[in-house]
């Protein structure tokens, strides 16, 4: 079974990578991207907060699992000028980096986590889960803020005009990114409805989802972030080595 959803996710990641290349390509040929700096396109700039907000949290996850700061920065710079490419492609990367027993257990658990990483006085770096509920319900805000005032100046997004060929490659290059969210939270969910609520959210309200989805997580001040990427409730760690041998850091 779990073979099997290795299998499908790297079919569904390569092919949202290919599917995003030929969009950026198209988009390029119609009118070489001039649509993309339209300072009157309220929306569009709507669209890039909102792509650029769950952009940023894959970004975290890139410095999370990445052991070099060199490496996670190029990947985030990367994920700035090319989006879901690089999620799809770095997932697919991680996936074919598995080995077949960590495909067999728990494939998305080992593509998820990473080692330990340590400064040089061996203390464990990461931010408090306090300042990163400070950071993303301040980012949630700023989204519904954004979002209210364009719809009152600029009225309903639903038009004609609205759809240029930045805003359909963006808009794209924003939803193969909430697929990779999307499968994260189906991993994340006991329940299939509540995984299927939750993914109807990110669909529907973008970012506003992913931060409102990322608060709801129970962490404790003394634990650490990273705990928001696993479900703990489907997995003992201590009654199987090879997860103990990557424990959650």
């Amino acid at each position: 079974m779990a073979a099997s959803v290795v299998v499908a996710l790297k079919t569904l990641f390569s092919l949202l990578a290919c599917v995003m290349f030929a969009t950026l390509v198209w988009a390029i040929a119609m009118d070489g991207l001039a649509s993309c700096v339209d300072l009157r396109a309220r929306w569009l700039f709507v669209a890039y907060i909102n792509f650029y907000i769950n952009v940023a949290v894959i970004g975290v996850w890139f410095v999370y699992k990445e052991s070099s700061w060199m490496r996670a920065v190029v990947l985030i710079l990367l994920e700035i000028m090319f989006g879901s490419i690089i999620t799809s492609g770095y997932i697919v990367i991680q996936l074919f980096k598995l080995s077949p027993e960590e495909s067999s257990k728990d494939p998305l658990y080992f593509v998820l986590v990473k080692h330990e990483k340590r400064d040089a006085t061996g203390h464990t770096m990461g931010v408090s889960s306090v300042t990163s509920r400070i950071i993303i319900s301040s980012l949630g805000c700023f989204m519904l803020g954004t979002f209210i005032y364009v719809l009152i100046v600029d009225g309903s997004p639903f038009r004609t005009q609205v759809f240029s060929t930045c805003m359909i490659g963006t808009l794209t290059d924003f939803y193969f990114n909430v697929v990779a969210l999307s499968v994260w939270v189906a991993y994340k969910e006991s329940s299939w409805i509540s995984a299927f609520l939750w993914i109807l959210s990110l669909v529907c309200f973008g970012s506003i989802g992913t931060c409102v989805y990322i608060l709801r997580q129970n962490l404790t001040p003394q634990q650490p972030v990273s705990l928001v990427l696993f479900n703990n409730n489907k997995r003992d760690l201590s009654s199987d080595p090879l997860l103990m041998a990557h424990a959650i850091v």
